[in-house]
């Protein structure tokens, strides 16, 4: 818990451009102001979270967060829990999707083990911090204790003071782990006082019988473990998952060193959540990648009141929407380095009024 507390304590509030420094320099270029919309938008985010005009990304990360939940038993996923295992063998081997998107632009998938259902051994591309062998099944009683979940935002934060050492730019959340729809969508409900119906999707490609056991299910989680909408802790124990605790740790240990943190779907916004719960500055340091074709993800952004960047019907999770978004942050912010005022373009500037 200490970990966890001083960390809070040192996440400062972003106000974003309080100086105008980087618009006036937006509008110094030789573009009619206002031209390249979310591009600029983002570069000013970027900007303001680094506190300098004069800002790069070399170093991005982009950390997919496996873990296993008790209640793949109940059968609300349409893939049999052993996938989780096989996907992170996947992600070591480099053949996953996110291994393609993350050379694509130029980033580290940093795979970790937050509570896969079987021993994994340790390998230079994978970081152990299991906190247990997956998660109780939630509809009988607490997904976890209190403590697991703190340690698995703890585990979280760890993380970013592991690869902080090498150097992050930016960090890119991503998950992987059976079944964790379903607690997402429990996390949501409570969390934004939501009718389970509307929260609830298909996740991995369930048909209409199946999804609405899983709300029943969602619905019997709820009211046998009462968690608490005030304490996002209590919640996360009750009906969360270990690998979405760590996503919330990754988003608060980023914005105790002003890192920005790109989210992807709806499991990674997830885990925002909690962060967010547990301490509102942190949403100025996260930007949303995508809307996913997970039901409850753009009800869960607009309750983080966050615009994505694309909706390309992606519901894949790893980071893969996150990587893409990575790639347009960085266009904004090369835009805000390298393009040429209207001076020393020799263009000339547009008419006043």
């Amino acid at each position: 818990m200490e970990l966890l507390r001083q960390t809070v304590d040192h996440i400062e509030e972003v106000l974003i451009d309080a100086t105008g420094e980087i618009q006036a320099k937006f509008n110094a270029f030789a573009i009619p102001r206002g031209s390249l919309g979310r591009l600029e938008e983002l570069a000013t985010i970027y900007a303001s979270i680094k506190g300098t005009v004069d800002c790069t990304i070399k170093h991005k990360k982009i950390f997919t967060m496996a873990g296993d939940h008790g209640i793949a038993g109940e059968g609300v996923s349409a893939f049999p829990q052993q996938v989780t295992r096989q996907m992170v063998q996947n992600f070591i081997e480099g053949g996953a999707a996110i291994n393609v998107l993350a050379r694509h632009v130029g980033a580290k998938v940093v795979v970790v083990d937050c509570g896969v259902a079987s021993h994994l051994e340790p390998q230079p591309c994978l970081k152990i911090k299991k906190i247990g062998l997956g998660t109780k099944n939630m509809m009988i009683g607490p997904a976890m204790t209190r403590k697991e979940a703190i340690r698995s935002i703890e585990a979280g934060i760890e993380l970013i003071e592991e690869e902080f050492k090498e150097g992050i730019d930016i960090v890119a959340t991503g998950d992987m782990g059976i079944a964790n729809t379903t607690p997402s969508s429990a996390l949501l409900s409570v969390l934004g006082r939501m009718d389970i119906v509307s929260v609830t999707g298909r996740g991995t490609g369930l048909d209409d019988e199946s999804v609405q056991k899983k709300r029943e299910i969602i619905k019997k989680a709820i009211t046998v473990n009462q968690p608490d909408p005030n304490d996002p802790i209590d919640v996360l124990a009750k009906v969360g998952g270990y690998e979405i605790g760590g996503i919330a740790g990754l988003c608060l240990g980023a914005a105790r060193y002003r890192i920005p943190v790109i989210l992807d779907g709806f499991i990674s916004t997830a885990g925002a959540l909690i962060a967010h719960q547990i301490e509102p500055k942190v949403n100025n340091y996260l930007i949303a990648s995508h809307v996913s074709a997970e039901k409850g993800h753009g009800m869960m952004l607009q309750f983080l009141n966050k615009h994505p960047l694309l909706n390309l019907n992606m519901r894949l999770g790893e980071g893969t929407g996150a990587a893409l978004g990575i790639s347009l942050v960085e266009a904004g912010v090369k835009l805000l380095r390298e393009m040429a005022t209207f001076q020393e373009a020799g263009v000339s500037e547009p008419h006043v009024g």
